[in-house]
């Protein structure tokens, strides 16, 4: 009886140990979790109380080190307050991929950052993820006096929403990586 629980054992240990090591298929892919791909950023700026539209684009489609990207710039008017409206996309996709969509519906993990050396120039948040913490598909722009310098918008995945000053709008605590990053050129006049 001894020796048959013995070989019983044995026999039970080596299909474990047999199953346990399946090789992997190389001819099956493995699939990383990838990053959403933009190429394209649209900032649009409408005056408040009415006016023409001021757009500032980005669009890089073929990535980091080849072509450079093509951007083009709007003047800003003086004093005025803007409803300010950003959509993203990959433009490698035909139809061409929305993806701020998906950066909306998945708003707990992303928030957008708006850094200006222009004198007089701010950003507030009129969106918020379920939370109630910003993030920045849709916000306010407003202009005092004449000014020039840069407005550099980030798009953070994944940032520490709750650390100090992230919900203000201050990326130096945020955290997280970043989707994109644009630098525009801004004139106010």
């Amino acid at each position: 009886m001894r020796k048959i629980n013995s070989i019983l054992a044995l026999s039970v240990c080596s299909i474990l140990f047999f199953a346990s090591c399946e090789k992997e298929d190389p001819k099956k892919p493995v699939i990383p979790n990838e990053e959403e791909v933009i190429t394209t950023l649209n900032l649009t700026l409408t005056p408040v109380g009415g006016g023409t539209p001021v757009e500032f684009k980005f669009k890089d489609l073929d990535g980091d080190g080849g072509n450079p990207p093509e951007i083009s710039v709007g003047k800003l008017d003086t004093n005025t307050q803007y409803t300010g409206s950003l959509a993203l996309y990959n433009e490698l996709e035909s139809p061409a991929d929305t993806i701020s969509q998906e950066v909306k519906e998945e708003a707990d993990e992303h928030q957008f950052f708006f850094q200006s050396t222009a004198n007089g120039l701010t950003v507030s948040y009129d969106d918020a993820d379920g939370n109630g913490k910003p993030l920045g598909l849709a916000t306010t722009f407003t202009t005092q006096g004449a000014s020039t310098g840069t407005l550099k918008i980030t798009l953070r995945h994944e940032p520490m929403k709750e650390a100090a000053g992230v919900s203000m709008g201050d990326i130096t605590n945020a955290g997280g990586e970043t989707d994109i990053e644009v630098t525009f050129d801004v004139d106010i006049e």
